[in-house]
């Protein structure tokens, strides 16, 4: 660990200010059950002029039926991106709540809505605003980068956003500048980009709850089972599993991994919510969970993230039918969070 690092996860260093929540338990339908309540939920979307996009690690219902019904399935920036470019005024974000809200950034004048508000994400939750603007304030001379996995007021002190599929290109871009740079929140994420790049990094002590239990020794002991079995990465996951990996990339970039790789076998390291697209497009593949059990492990998330899982049908159509749960931002900060996130965004479009 570099020194710039070291100070900087000292000075940040907070007990946890939330709680993890437990696994919803969501009633089990039959198929018929299933049906009906999908065809109810597409016939609200056409009535509501509203379309659906979910994310990769949402249960695979909400996919099927995102695909279903017009909308897409995704990694959290594409599906911003969809909803922009979507005639639909109103967008029905399945996701946890930074997706809604850069969806709402990027356009303020659609309806955004989602299955549950309380919907979050350990990364925006372990980054409070006002903390983090107190860490950029005592840091001046670097350039301030956020992950997606922030809140909107987060991202209004930002200079850039990132994604994990760029991150990498823009810290390099930064680098070659000579710019020094304040990085939040994921530790795991930022450390992979520093052992790439050799940027000055400041980070900010965060990490994610599900990608931060998958064990090093459990995933040396699974290879020695599947020895012809690529290794998938997400770089939110800790250091000596990315080093184990075949391919460390963004949640699409795994997906792709399973397409094109010669393997028969992948042991995946990311949300199993990834399971069911990569089952979908390669269905003659072997998908094997990373373990997440052994020396250390808590299992508070178990591979999966419990904030996804409150995303379910049946919350979906009820927000359809009442219109609670929208995402509201005030526009002052709106206008300050969608600068480094339209900063990325030109940049992406210049690769």
């Amino acid at each position: 660990m570099s020194t710039s690092s070291k100070i900087a996860q000292d000075a940040t260093k907070q007990p946890r200010t939330f709680e993890v929540p437990q696994h919803p338990k969501w009633p089990l339908l039959d198929e018929g059950e299933k049906e009906a309540l999908k065809a109810r939920i597409k016939q609200l979307l056409i009535e509501k002029n509203a379309v659906l996009v979910a994310h990769y690690y949402t249960d695979g219902d909400l996919q099927d039926l995102a695909e279903e019904t017009g909308g897409c399935v995704s990694d959290s920036l594409e599906m911003a991106r969809f909803g922009h470019a979507h005639d639909a005024p109103t967008l029905v974000v399945a996701g946890v709540r930074f997706m809604g809200e850069t969806a709402k950034i990027l356009s303020p004048e659609k309806r955004i809505l989602m299955p549950d508000l309380n919907a979050t994400c350990s990364l925006d939750e372990g980054c409070p605003p006002d903390q983090f603007a107190a860490f950029c304030e005592a840091h001046p001379d670097h350039t301030v980068v956020v992950y997606a996995n922030t809140s909107a007021a987060v991202k209004a002190h930002a200079d850039w956003m990132v994604t994990s599929s760029i991150a990498l290109p823009i810290i390099k871009h930064l680098k070659a500048r000579g710019e020094k740079i304040l990085w939040a929140p994921d530790r795991h994420l930022g450390h992979y980009i520093q052992s790439v790049t050799g940027v000055d990094m400041l980070m900010w002590d965060g990490s994610c709850v599900v990608h931060e239990e998958f064990k090093s020794v459990a995933l040396e002991r699974i290879r020695k089972l599947h020895p012809d079995a690529a290794v998938l990465v997400h770089p939110e996951s800790p250091a000596d599993v990315i080093e184990q990996a075949d391919v460390v990339g963004s949640t699409t970039a795994l997906i792709n991994a399973v397409t094109r790789m010669a393997n028969s076998e992948f042991i995946v390291a990311t949300d199993d919510g990834i399971f069911h697209k990569m089952a979908l497009l390669a269905p003659d593949k072997i998908l094997i969970e990373a373990p997440t059990a052994g020396h250390g492990a808590t299992c508070e998330s178990c591979g999966h993230c419990p904030w996804m899982a409150m995303n379910a049908l049946q919350n979906l159509e009820t927000t359809l039918q009442t219109g609670n749960n929208e995402i509201r931002i005030d526009e002052t900060l709106r206008k300050r969070a969608v600068l480094p996130i339209q900063r990325m965004l030109d940049f992406a479009s210049k690769q």
